[in-house]
């Protein structure tokens, strides 16, 4: 699947997420503007690194809506949902937050994924044998640096392989 992730202008709250799926169908959402790498390319690094099918933009490559899914995996009392996505959002979540903290401390994060975890009645995701820092973290300060290099009304192009 196809992401252009595009910057607005400067005045802009938002920018926003295109997701061309291989059958050429679309998908796209409004991105909350941060500072920070926004939360759903935070979901494009953990879902390539892990190659997980079932996170937040595996769902929305196999068709499911972007309006329907935020709502559906944002809700932590949500028990529904598969494992892996809420897990995924749980990393998500965990990242985000080691983000703006400017670092990578390997307790706070472990400490962060569990609770997020916890809270929404799920076991921790298996990372054995997952440098999180180096295949999750520092992939997440390399695309934070490319976006801030996005001008406002230009575009970011990814690709998410196995989706």
């Amino acid at each position: 699947m196809k992401l252009v992730a595009t910057r607005h202008g400067k005045a802009d709250k938002y920018d926003s997420l295109r997701c061309i799926r291989r059958d050429g169908s679309e998908a796209s959402a409004q991105m909350p503007r941060q500072g920070i790498l926004p939360h759903d390319l935070i979901h494009y690094v953990v879902e390539s690194a892990l190659g997980t099918r079932h996170g937040f933009l595996g769902l929305v490559a196999a068709g499911q809506d972007i309006a329907f899914l935020m709502e559906y995996l944002h809700d932590p009392h949500n028990r529904a949902a598969a494992d892996e996505a809420i897990q995924v959002e749980a990393l998500v979540e965990s990242l985000q937050a080691q983000l703006w903290s400017g670092t990578f401390d390997e307790a706070m994060f472990a400490e962060g994924l569990q609770g997020a975890c916890a809270a929404r009645g799920r076991a921790v995701p298996d990372l054995s044998g997952v440098d999180v820092q180096r295949a999750l973290y520092e992939r997440v300060l390399e695309l934070n640096a490319r976006w801030q290099q996005v001008p406002f009304h230009g575009s970011l192009e990814l690709t998410l392989e196995h989706a």
